[in-house]
């Protein structure tokens, strides 16, 4: 049988130093540093190619495309690396702050070209910085922020079509065509409440306390949970004003069999239809929390970064605070980077109940 030996160091060495990116090293060049990151396999630390540290031997040194992809394998940033992501971090905040406002008061949105050759970056760098620093693509936050004016000139007299101006739509047939999207109804229902939407709800016991279930004609819309079905029922009115909210028929009791059924016996699973009412943000931050198994957990720190918005933690522990839908959208599941665990809308001790028995086998 043949095995594979292992590389020398001299052979490690000749690969790192037939590697352009080591010369930007020994010329600590400062333009390289956006480029890639150095880690150095002896310390533990990467740098920047343009780090004043002292030059590590080349065969103990490795190349990686960024710092998330340098700690991803085990590396921790030098002293010099960690202060500078710092400052490039304020700047960038900086950057893409000037990037919004331009999104926000251009009539049309800005090419991506445009709005990176603004801010002095490339395109590719500027898209990740944005999408790192606001957890959104430069087009999904020009979704985001036109769907809240929507709704701010929603709220206001005046007709229909010049809310959709106001808004930044052209035309009838594309501002309709988003609002489903965008409002989960018609602009009309939205005006009024959620007026012509009809909303089937049920309240059960389970041994987490009271349950409400509530549908739509899309999907379920609300799972809360409590200890006073009053209260539940209260919230469902509050967040659902002027819909017409009424009780569940004997085929709609099975759904909330089902979902009770769930939380007693998590490994038996649950897949319903679901009618999100989100931002963009928040809508990809829940869709990875129902990525996360039974039985797992993931930190706020861990599903920011499979969302491609790695900064954003604090964002995303206020998706699952806004999260209505208990346990088909598994915010239990996530906790603290220490594995402690963090707030529960619907509180510490039922988030405690729901992760044991979803670990046991």
């Amino acid at each position: 049988m043949s095995t594979v030996n292992p590389r020398t160091s001299q052979q490690d060495k000749q690969i790192t130093e037939n590697d352009p990116r080591w010369a930007a090293v020994l010329a600590r060049d400062a333009t390289a540093d956006n480029q890639f990151v150095y880690a150095v396999k002896t310390t533990g630390v990467y740098c920047r190619a343009s780090s004043s540290s002292r030059l590590p031997r080349p065969e103990n040194v490795e190349f990686f495309a960024n710092a998330t992809d340098a700690e991803a394998a085990g590396y921790r940033p030098s002293k010099r690396a960690a202060a500078d992501q710092t400052s490039v971090f304020a700047q960038h905040v900086i950057l893409v702050a000037e990037a919004c406002r331009q999104i926000e008061q251009a009539d049309r949105l800005p090419s991506l070209n445009q709005l990176a050759d603004n801010v002095g970056l490339s395109p590719y760098h500027f898209h990740r910085v944005f999408n790192a620093i606001t957890g959104l693509t430069p087009n999904g936050y020009a979704r985001a922020h036109r769907a809240r004016k929507m709704r701010e000139h929603l709220s206001r007299p005046g007709s229909i079509t010049n809310a959709l101006y106001e808004a930044g739509f052209n035309s009838n047939s594309r501002f309709y065509e988003a609002s489903d999207t965008m409002l989960g109804m018609k602009p009309s229902d939205y005006r009024a409440g959620g007026v012509n939407n009809d909303i089937r709800f049920a309240v059960g016991e389970c041994s987490l306390g009271s349950i409400l279930v509530a549908q739509s004609e899309r999907g379920v819309c609300a799972i809360l949970l409590g200890d006073d079905p009053n209260t539940l029922v209260r919230n469902l009115q509050d967040k659902f004003s002027n819909a017409n909210l009424m009780g569940g028929d004997a085929d709609f009791e099975q759904l909330i069999a089902k979902v009770v059924g769930f939380i007693e016996m998590p490994a038996i699973g649950l897949d319903l239809p679901l009618d999100l009412r989100g931002t963009a943000f928040q809508e990809r931050v829940w869709k990875a929390l129902r990525e996360i198994p039974v039985g797992s957990t993931a930190s706020y720190a861990e599903i920011a970064q499979r969302i491609g918005a790695p900064t954003s933690f604090r964002a995303v522990a206020q998706a699952c605070g806004a999260n209505w839908l208990a346990v088909a959208i598994p915010c239990h599941r996530v906790v603290r980077s220490d594995g402690n665990l963090s707030g529960y809308r619907w509180g510490v001790e039922r988030k405690r109940q729901l992760l044991e028995r979803e670990a046991k086998p």
